[in-house]
């Protein structure tokens, strides 16, 4: 069965990007920036916004907009997950990602809200810190400084709708 997506030039998308069999490689410092030069690199031949990102150590969480005439973020997928994995010349390459990801097409204000809220609370929610301020693998600071969180937020339980993140 051929699975299928959807393409929207210029949305906005939040994406689930799981290492295969959920090996913590990013608990390892320096596997965290080989991913992002791996963005970096992606995103300097093929553009795109990353708006919200949270690496844990076994998954990531990232919202992306796209250039308004540009629906292709499977090529940016492939392309970051080659290059990463190609810098990763101790690790068996067939064993660092899962094939397929998660997508989800941001459809309004509350919508982003919400995957920005999700994106930021996991590291709390999967128990590897007590607030989202205190994991460094975010954009959570980012967030912060423009107004959107307190620093003390998610320190509590924080809710989402049905649809928000799907693990």
């Amino acid at each position: 069965m051929r699975y299928r997506r959807t393409y929207i030039a210029g949305a906005t998308w939040f994406f689930t990007v799981v290492v295969a069999g959920r090996q913590p490689i990013f608990r390892n410092p320096a596997a965290v920036d080989l991913l992002r030069k791996a963005f970096r690199h992606v995103r300097m031949s093929r553009p795109f916004e990353i708006d919200a990102i949270c690496v844990l150590p076994d998954h990531l969480h990232c919202l992306w907009t796209l250039p308004l005439d540009d629906t292709d973020y499977s090529t940016r997928w492939r392309l970051i997950k080659t290059r990463f994995t190609k810098t990763r010349a101790f690790m068996n390459a067939r064993s660092v990602w899962q094939k397929r990801y998660r997508e989800h097409v941001i459809r309004d204000d509350d919508d982003l809200r919400n995957h920005v809220d999700y994106i930021h609370y996991n590291p709390v929610k999967h128990g590897l810190v007590e607030r989202p301020a205190d994991w460094k693998y975010s954009s959570f600071s980012k967030w912060l400084d423009r107004g959107h969180y307190t620093p003390d937020w998610g320190s509590t339980p924080v809710g989402f709708g049905d649809d928000v993140g799907n693990e």
